[in-house]
């Protein structure tokens, strides 16, 4: 509770004093200690409870910690609208400017740095009553260090009083039909937890995890922007900021669903059975995504949309169940007497999914990003680039670091009768993230039963 909780005020304090380092080491370092220590117990804790129902009890728990986002989403939201203020807004014709690809204008007898946001640019923005032209940088207050402090109590208190309450049952404790909790474990044999990095079927399963955990962790976490940004030009009375918004619920419904109805599915046909439907169904989503992509955009059709948003549901479903099931996979191939530790030695896989699957899906729209603005440029006169930016074409690089060029500003002065390629700049990552789970499959499918040596002797 205070390494999760204090990972949010640390990041507050780092958002505040606009020190990346303490965000980073604040939700990413001690916020991650946290949730790793507190994921595990729990579930141990309450199998326990009710020997009876193992696969429920365990389900249900990972399935409230996959539903965070249900209540951290729209709290955030109200958080960030409390203790939000709008920036300096200096009007839509400022003289300006440039210095090393940067917008200054005079303000109050001073030269200040200003940027300015186009109609493209503020529909990006949840924030509401800003006008199209130049803003003083630095002005204003997204209100995300408050949200993150306010949030960051809010989880230590909650924690804390769960963490007290939580106990394990008495060694004598039995339910109706069913002996002591304290029985040995149910299976006949068990591969010691020490022996779990020997294990090919451990890199295996593991491999699954990684490539799948980073799609979907990477797609949830560019989803509200992915949104905005790809249909918001073409379907603009349907995404708004609140259909992004909408979005972000809708994926997080799947995640939650797909932990219980995926994990149903397993008990009838198998655990290998249901992963292989994971693999290869995930392939074949984000492996369609920018083909759908480009129906909306040439069709303005809003049942292309609603393909869209079915099949990312479904997608992140698939990614929910996946750790839903993952316990009693590993039970299955190594059997349940160190479920908690081999478990928690399986999300190290997550960890790296965790930080791959966004860093990756950010990486790829940049490289994308940077392609497109290129071969814009190279269909716009360059006196209309110099007009417009107040350098040459030369000083591209340096324009694209500052944001002083975007696809949005260049839009403006291209030729008439080109296409605005800022809904395609995520293909590329999609297209990644199915070839990454491909390689997943191939893992997956080369998974055998243990070798009877490793299993623990019983005595």
């Amino acid at each position: 509770a205070a390494s999760f909780g204090g990972g949010f005020l640390l990041s507050a304090l780092g958002v505040a004093t606009h020190n990346i380092g303490l965000v980073y080491l604040g939700y990413g370092v001690l916020g991650g200690i946290g949730l790793g220590l507190s994921y595990t117990p729990p579930i141990q804790t309450l199998i326990e409870w009710f020997p009876e129902k193992k696969g429920l009890a365990s389900g249900l728990t990972i399935m409230g910690f996959g539903s965070g986002a249900l209540l951290f989403a729209p709290a955030a939201n109200v958080l960030l609208e409390k203790f939000s203020s709008l920036p300096t807004y200096l009007g839509s014709a400022v003289d300006t400017v440039t210095e090393n690809g940067r917008l200054f204008a005079e303000v109050g007898g001073k030269m200040v740095e200003v940027v300015y946001a186009n109609a493209a640019d503020l529909a990006k923005l949840s924030t509401q009553g800003l006008q199209e032209g130049f803003y003083v940088v630095g002005s204003g207050n997204t209100g995300a260090a408050m949200t993150l402090a306010t949030i960051g109590v809010g989880y230590t208190l909650a924690m804390l009083g769960s963490a007290l309450a939580l106990k394990k049952p008495h060694p004598s404790y039995s339910v109706s039909g069913g002996g002591g909790v304290t029985t040995s474990s149910h299976s006949a044999v068990n591969v010691h937890t020490d022996n779990m990095f020997r294990l090919p079927q451990f890199y295996a399963l593991g491999t699954v995890l990684v490539v799948v955990a980073s799609g979907g962790i990477g797609f949830i976490g560019v989803a509200k922007p992915l949104m905005s940004e790809v249909f918001s030009g073409t379907l603009p009375s349907i995404v708004t900021a609140s259909f992004a918004s909408s979005f972000i619920l809708m994926l997080s419904v799947g995640n939650l669903g797909g932990r219980l109805a995926w994990a149903a599915v397993s008990d009838k046909i198998g655990r290998p059975a249901t992963f292989h439907m994971f693999t290869l169904g995930s392939i074949a989503i984000y492996a369609s995504l920018p083909t759908i992509i480009q129906q909306v955009v040439q069709n303005q059709s809003a049942a292309s949309l609603g393909a869209f948003c079915g099949l990312s549901v479904a997608a992140i479903s698939m990614f929910g169940g996946m750790y839903a099931i993952l316990p009693a996979y590993e039970s299955d191939l190594f059997g349940s007497k160190y479920v908690g530790a081999n478990h928690g030695k399986m999300l190290l896989y997550s960890s790296t999914a965790a930080i791959a699957g966004p860093s990756s899906f950010l990486f790829l729209k940049s490289l994308s990003e940077k392609a497109a603005i290129t071969d814009l440029v190279s269909k716009i006169d360059p006196a209309a680039f110099k007009e417009k930016f107040g350098s040459d074409v030369s000083a591209l690089d340096t324009l694209i670091e500052a944001k002083t060029v975007t696809v949005a500003k260049l839009m403006e002065i291209t030729p008439t009768g080109v296409m605005d390629p800022t809904p395609f700049l995520y293909d590329t990552s999609f297209y990644s993230i199915a070839a990454a789970i491909g390689v997943g499959a191939v893992a997956h499918a080369m998974i055998r039963p243990v070798n009877p040596k490793w299993y623990e002797k019983v005595k």
